[in-house]
């Protein structure tokens, strides 16, 4: 005989439970007997297939972002020196850096030594650029008018890597630069997006010396709440002119 008989369908959680599940996305507290439900294996199966056209599908500046916003924000688009996605997907290393004509670009087009640089990578879901960036980009622009900082023109980096942020700090010097760009998609999602950010980035510089804010996405960190972050985290770099491992978000004006 299966267990089914030992855990509660549905209707009969405890409050607290459905409370629980309300506030993740994660599949816990599922039905369950001997194997998954039909349900719940089509879901699984769903959503695997989501992550894998995800991290597949190519990020097309032009076509995945309003017009609007493309011609508000004067965005344009520069590629690593991947040149396919299979080729990024083989050698990291190669969305570290911008190819030829990027740097050339980029370095005729935005200001140098901004305060505040904002570049957008596809990383491993042009999904989480599509459906976050266009309400979280206009957010960090006013925060950053409020603040005072001067901003960098903004841009676009297919097959990106959070590595290409060195370049930058090499070709620009910002005083901070925040990377947005798409996570690897989940069973949970496939379009949530990540914001690395780093104080005076350079080549030679590592993980540790940057920080983090991942999961915005629908069911997880709000666009407005992700935008209060940045910006706070931002000027505490500023400030303190470091960042990564010494230098930790204000716990108590975030408690969430």
């Amino acid at each position: 005989m299966g267990d089914d008989h030992n855990l509660p369908s549905p209707p009969a959680w405890p409050e607290i439970v459905r409370k629980i599940r309300a506030r993740t996305a994660a599949r816990i507290f599922v039905d369950r007997g001997a194997s998954y439900t039909t349900q719940m294996e089509l879901e699984l199966r769903g959503a695997h297939a989501s992550a894998v056209d995800a991290v597949w599908a190519e990020f097309d500046l032009q076509k995945d972002f309003p017009p609007d916003f493309v011609s508000q924000w004067e965005l344009f688009e520069v590629s690593s020196r991947a040149e396919s996605k299979s080729q990024f997907l083989l050698r990291p290393d190669l969305g570290r850096k911008l190819n030829d004509t990027g740097r050339i670009i980029v370095a005729q087009r935005c200001l140098r030594a901004p305060d505040f640089q904002i570049v957008i990578g596809d990383g491993l879901s042009g999904s989480a650029l599509t459906e976050q960036v266009p309400a979280l980009f206009p957010l960090l622009q006013q925060r950053a008018r409020a603040k005072g900082w001067s901003i960098g023109l903004s841009f676009v980096v297919r097959h990106c890597r959070v590595g290409i942020m060195n370049e930058i700090g090499d070709l620009l010097s910002p005083r901070v630069v925040v990377l947005l760009i798409g996570e690897r998609p989940g069973l949970a999602t496939a379009a949530s997006l990540s914001a690395y950010m780093a104080y005076c980035p350079m080549s030679g510089r590592t993980d540790a010396d940057r920080n983090l804010i991942s999961n915005i996405h629908a069911r997880g960190i709000q666009v407005e709440d992700a935008a209060d972050r940045i910006a706070d985290l931002a000027s505490r770099m500023m400030a303190l002119k470091r960042s990564g491992t010494t230098l930790k978000e204000d716990a108590a004006r975030f408690p969430y």
